[in-house]
C-alpha cells in the first residue's frame, strides 16, 4: 500500500471481530457505490448483473460473492465449504442455472492449467503425448503443454468434471475496476478497513467518477487489463506485442498514463528476448521519458543514426515535458555533439566531498545533518516532504475543503481534480492569489500556521504531519525569494504526479542562502529524475547541488559503547535493571556511566542466576526516569556501540518511549563488526571474543564489565577499518580538508 492509497490506523485490529457475511455486506456497498456514481458508463451488461445479483437468494449471492474474493476464476466443486452459509450444493446449482457459473472450455487453458495440480497435469497429458519425461516440474509441464498443443486440444485433454469457472467475471472486474481505478481480484480493502487496518472516507463524504462517459472508462480499463496480465500470464506477451496497432489512442491522461507503463514494460521484456524491431515498435507507442529514451538507443544500436538524430530534435523542438526535454538534449550531446559523458555524470562528478566517519554509514543523509549542524549550518532532512508539505497546506482548501472537488472513492486520499490533472484549470483564479501570498512571507506564515493548526494531524493523500518538516518549511519562507518558490509550487497545481518527487535529500540554510543538496555515497548514482529536480531548482533560483560522503575514520568520532542487563530478553514487558557504558574519544575510554535501576517488575530467577542481580539488590535504585536526562546527556554526539547491538538499542529506546520521548541514534554493533573485519572463528559471541584477544572480562553479565570489554573490540575494529581505508581517508577531516 502506498502512502497516498491508505492511511494507517492506529487501531488494534486483532480486538476487532468481522461480522458474519461481512463479505456479502462489501460486495454490496460496492455495488451500491458504482451504481450511483457510475450509472452513466454502464451498458446493459452491467444493468442485467445488478439486477440478477438482486434476484437471487441470500446464501447464493454469499456464495457467488465468496467466489469473487478468492483468488483466481477456476474452482473445485468439492474444495468448496462455508460454514456460515451451509450446503454449497444446491446453491452452486442455483448459481449454474442462472448463468453464474459456466463450464471450462478453451478461452480459459491458462488458468484451468494453473489450477491443475502436477500429478493431475501428468494423468491428462501422458496418453496423448507418448514418452514425454514424467520427472518434468509443473512449471516444465505447463511449457511442455503450450508448446505441442492448442488451446481447444487442452481444453479437450485436461479434467474438467466437477471443475467450474466463475461466470460474469469480466462484469464483476469491470464494477470492482470503476470502483478502485484499477484491476482488483476482490474486496480486501474492505476487510482491511473493518479490522482497522486502513482508514476510508465516510459514505457520505464527498465523491465525483473517475470517468466522464463509457468510452473514457473503456479506454483506461483496456490498458489496466493489459498491464494486470502482463504479470499474471507471460505467456501472453506475445500476444500482447502483436495487438499493438490496435490500441486504442488514450483521449485522457490516466489511460495515456497506463499505455505508457505498458508500453515500457512489454518492450523490455520483448528486448531481453533479443527481439529489437518489435520493441521499437511498443516504445515508438508509448510517449513517456523512458520510452524515448530507449528508442534512441535502439535506433542508434541498429545503425538508424539520421532517425535516431530526427527523433531526438523533434524531442529538443517540441518537448513533451520538461524530463523529455532534458534527456534530449543530454543524449544529443553525447551522441551528436561529441560530448563524452552525461549530464549525470557530470553532476556527480562536480559533487562537492564532505568527510564523515564510516560508523555513519547505515543512515548517511542523518550523518550529512549532523556534519553540517555541526559547523553552524541550519540542516533538514525534507527530500519529497518539503514540497509537498507546502503545496498541501497553501491549497488545502482548495484540495479538501467543502468545496473542493472530493475523491474517486472512499479508499483515496488524493483528491479528483488532482489524479486527473484539472486542479489549476479548475481553481486558476484561487490558485494564483493563493501564490501572490509568497511575496508576503509575514502574511503567508499566518495563512500556513493556521492550517496546521485547524488541521494538523488530518489525513491526506498529499503529505504527512511532521513538525521537523513544518520547522523546514517556515525556514524556507523566510529565506527564499518568492520568484523561486512560485515555479515551484505551480508546477504541483499542474501536474501533481509528474512534480511530487525526486527532490534533493536535505535543504540547508547558511545565512540568508538556502541551499538544496542531494546526497550520494561511493558507488551511488544520480537518477534521471533527480537531476530534473536539481535542474528545475536551480532554473527557478534556488543553488541545488550533489553532495557526495567520503567515509573515514575520524579520530575525533566520540562512540558510547553501551551494555544493559534486563529482566529478559524480549517483550515490551521487561525492563531495564542496569545501565552501563563507556564514552570512547581517540582511541581512549574518557568517562563511564553506571547505574542499577529499579525495573518496577519482578526479576525471575534465571536473569539473577546470570547476571547477579536480585530483587533487593534494585530495591532502592533509581527508576529510568530518574537518569534518563543525565543518560541522555552522555549519549549525546556519540555512536551508540554494544555487541548485538540491536538488543540494547531496543531496551533503551523502549525506555525513553515510556517516559513520551523518541529515541535515536547512529549505531554500529561490535559482533557484526567483528564478523566481518575478523572472520572464521568459532564464536562471536563476547566471552569468546575477549577470550581470543586477551580482553578483561571479570564480570560477564554486569553492564558496565560488558560495556568496557565491547569498547576493547571497537579498537580492534577500527584497527582493522583504519587498515582498509587509504591514508587519505583515513586522517581526520581536520587534517584532510584543512581545517574544520
Amino acid at each position: 500500500m502506498s502512502d497516498d492509497e491508505f492511511y494507517q490506523a492506529e487501531a488494534q485490529p486483532w480486538r476487532r471481530e468481522l461480522p458474519r457475511f461481512y463479505y456479502h455486506t462489501h460486495f454490496v456497498e460496492m455495488l451500491a457505490f458504482v451504481k450511483e456514481h457510475y450509472a452513466h458508463v454502464f451498458s446493459d451488461d452491467e444493468q442485467a448483473f445488478l439486477a440478477d445479483f438482486d434476484a437471487l437468494p441470500f446464501e447464493a449471492q454469499c456464495l457467488y460473492v465468496r467466489l469473487v474474493n478468492r483468488k483466481g476464476r477456476v474452482f473445485a466443486r468439492s474444495r468448496l465449504s462455508y460454514p456460515e452459509i451451509g450446503d454449497t450444493g444446491p446453491l452452486l446449482g442455483t448459481l449454474d442455472k442462472a448463468g453464474w457459473l459456466k463450464k471450462p472450455n478453451a478461452e480459459h487453458v491458462d488458468e484451468l492449467l494453473g489450477f491443475l495440480t502436477r500429478s493431475q497435469l501428468l494423468d491428462a497429458l501422458r496418453p496423448r503425448f507418448v514418452g514425454m519425461k514424467t520427472s518434468m516440474k509443473k512449471a516444465e509441464l505447463l511449457e511442455f503443454a503450450r508448446t505441442h498443443a492448442g488451446p481447444e486440444e487442452l481444453a479437450e485433454l485436461l479434467p474438467t468434471d466437477g471443475v467450474f469457472i466463475q461466470g460474469r467475471e469480466t462484469v464483476v472486474r469491470f464494477l470492482l475496476f470503476l470502483y478502485f481505478g484499477r484491476i482488483s481480484d476482490g474486496l480486501s480493502r474492505f476487510t482491511m478497513r473493518d479490522l482497522g487496518l486502513v482508514r476510508a472516507h465516510a459514505q457520505s463524504a464527498s465523491y465525483e467518477p473517475r470517468f466522464q462517459d463509457r468510452p473514457e472508462a473503456m479506454e483506461t480499463y483496456f490498458y489496466a487489463c493489459l498491464l494486470a496480465d502482463f504479470g499474471r500470464y507471460p505467456e501472453r506477451l506475445q500476444q500482447m506485442a502483436d495487438s499493438v496497432d490496435e490500441w486504442p489512442e488514450p483521449q485522457q491522461g490516466y489511460a495515456a498514463g497506463l499505455r505508457d507503463k505498458l508500453a515500457y514494460r512489454l518492450g523490455r521484456a520483448l528486448e531481453q528476448g533479443k527481439e529489437t524491431y518489435a520493441a521499437l515498435r511498443l516504445y515508438q507507442k508509448g510517449e513517456d521519458t523512458r520510452c524515448a529514451e530507449r528508442v534512441v538507443r535502439l535506433l542508434l544500436a541498429s545503425g538508424q543514426t539520421i532517425e535516431a538524430e530526427q527523433f531526438l530534435e523533434r524531442c529538443l523542438t517540441d518537448p513533451a515535458n520538461d524530463a523529455e526535454a532534458l534527456l534530449a538534449a543530454d543524449l544529443y550531446a553525447r551522441k551528436f555533439g561529441k560530448k563524452r559523458t552525461s549530464s549525470l555524470t557530470d553532476l556527480l562528478r562536480a559533487a562537492d566531498v564532505i568527510d564523515i566517519d564510516e560508523a555513519h554509514s547505515g543512515a548517511p543523509e542523518n550523518a550529512a545533518v549532523a556534519y553540517y549542524e555541526q559547523r553552524g549550518i541550519t540542516a533538514y532532512r525534507v527530500e519529497n516532504t518539503l514540497w509537498r508539505t507546502f503545496f498541501g497546506l497553501l491549497f488545502w482548501d482548495l484540495l479538501f475543503g467543502k468545496s473542493a472537488s472530493g475523491m474517486h472513492s472512499p479508499f483515496e486520499s488524493l483528491p479528483a481534480s488532482v489524479q486527473s490533472g484539472r486542479f489549476f484549470a479548475d481553481n486558476e483564479d484561487a490558485v494564483e492569489a493563493r501564490l501572490d501570498l509568497l511575496q508576503k512571507p509575514a502574511a503567508l506564515k499566518q495563512a500556513l500556521l493556521k492550517t496546521s493548526v485547524g488541521h494538523y494531524g488530518t489525513p491526506n493523500g498529499v503529505f504527512r504531519w511532521r513538525q521537523r518538516t513544518l520547522d523546514a518549511l517556515y525556514a524556507m519562507v523566510d529565506k527564499a525569494p518568492a520568484e523561486a518558490m512560485h515555479p515551484m509550487l505551480k508546477r504541483f497545481c499542474t501536474d501533481y504526479g509528474g512534480a511530487r518527487s525526486g527532490y534533493p535529500d536535505l535543504m540547508l540554510i547558511d545565512g540568508d542562502r538556502v541551499r538544496f543538496v542531494e546526497i550520494k555515497t561511493d558507488g551511488d548514482s544520480v537518477r534521471r529524475n533527480q537531476l530534473l529536480r536539481i535542474e528545475q531548482l536551480r532554473s527557478a533560483g534556488f543553488n541545488a547541488d550533489v553532495v557526495q560522503v567520503r567515509w573515514i575514520l575520524d579520530p575525533e568520532q566520540d562512540y558510547v559503547v553501551v551494555d544493559v542487563e534486563t529482566t529478559g530478553g524480549r517483550g515490551e514487558q521487561h525492563r531495564v535493571t542496569e545501565l552501563g557504558a563507556v564514552r570512547v574519544t581517540n582511541g581512549e575510554i574518557v568517562d563511564r556511566f553506571q547505574t542499577l535501576l529499579n525495573p518496577q517488575r519482578g526479576i525471575p530467577a534465571n536473569i539473577t542466576r546470570l547476571t547477579g542481580i536480585t530483587p533487593a539488590m534494585v530495591a532502592d535504585a533509581p527508576y529510568f526516569s530518574d537518569v534518563a536526562d543525565e543518560f541522555a546527556a552522555f549519549l549525546e554526539g556519540g555512536i551508540f556501540v554494544a555487541h548485538n547491538v540491536d538488543f540494547d538499542y531496543r531496551f533503551i529506546a523502549q525506555e525513553f518511549g515510556r517516559l513520551g520521548r523518541t529515541f535515536r541514534m547512529p549505531k554500529l554493533c561490535t559482533c557484526a563488526s567483528m564478523r566481518k573485519l575478523y572472520p572464521g572463528r568459532k564464536s562471536y559471541s563476547l566471552a569468546a571474543l575477549t577470550s581470543d584477544f586477551g580482553i578483561k572480562l571479570d564480570s560477564h553479565h554486569r553492564a558496565l564489565c560488558d560495556a568496557e570489554a565491547a569498547a576493547e573490540l571497537l579498537l580492534l575494529i577500527n584497527e582493522r577499518r583504519q587498515e582498509r581505508l587509504s591514508p587519505l581517508e583515513s586522517v581526520a577531516p581536520s587534517v584532510a580538508q584543512g581545517g574544520r
